[in-house]
């Protein structure tokens, strides 16, 4: 993997600061599935969503993270979640282990082609025959800001939308790829919404749900 989609010490690094913001649809997750689903967050963080998937009643919920400083952050914040590290590739589970799997802005800090598709399949063979995907995650931006970002880094990355922060580089998606990466995948809801990001910034988001196709 490159060292481009694991960014362990920065995350490492920022496990302590950041606060993360992208919401769960509660009722979509309601409408597909019983609250005795077994769910897998991949790239938990400090464990937020697992902690309000917990309260609203998904008690079956693992959190995995390459960071270990945001995996300590989560065990101190909730010590009753199940949280582990992993290495970003393989997560030690059987195939057609999950009910669900959750990308929370976790593709935007994949930037690479290669490293995005080795994370879905990873994420379609640990899902089981029908098993639903949920990815919220960063469009391109149409703001003069993130326009001149794309620019800048477009030369350096030979992708238009990935470009460099102060201290990670991350990626915006064109909606074609996103699609691409949801091939083996049948939608079943999508939205649109704004969020302020760990970084203080307004920006659109997608949310997709989709379902494993049996």
């Amino acid at each position: 993997m490159s060292n481009l989609d694991a960014q362990i010490e920065y995350w490492d690094t920022a496990a302590a600061s950041k606060t993360f913001t992208h919401p769960i649809p509660l009722p979509v997750f309601r409408a597909l599935l019983p609250p005795t689903a077994k769910i897998l967050d991949y790239g938990c963080g400090y464990g937020r969503t697992c902690s309000q998937l917990r309260e609203a009643g998904y008690h079956n919920v693992i959190g995995i993270d390459i960071s270990e400083e945001m995996i300590k952050r989560g065990r101190l914040l909730n010590d009753h979640l199940d949280l582990r590290v992993f290495d970003g590739r393989s997560t030690d589970f059987e195939d057609s282990s999950f009910d669900a799997c959750i990308l929370l802005a976790v593709l935007t800090c994949i930037p690479l082609n290669d490293g995005q598709n080795r994370t879905m399949a990873e994420i379609h063979r640990l899902l089981r025959p029908g098993g639903i995907v949920f990815v919220s995650d960063y469009p391109m931006q149409t703001d003069a800001r993130n326009q001149k970002r794309y620019q800048k880094f477009r030369k350096e990355f030979d992708i238009f939308g990935i470009f460099r922060t102060e201290s990670a580089v991350v990626r915006h998606f064109d909606m074609r790829r996103i699609y691409q990466l949801l091939a083996d995948f049948d939608i079943s809801w999508q939205d649109s919404i704004r969020v302020c990001t760990m970084n203080g910034n307004e920006s659109d988001v997608f949310q997709i749900a989709a379902r494993k196709r049996i």
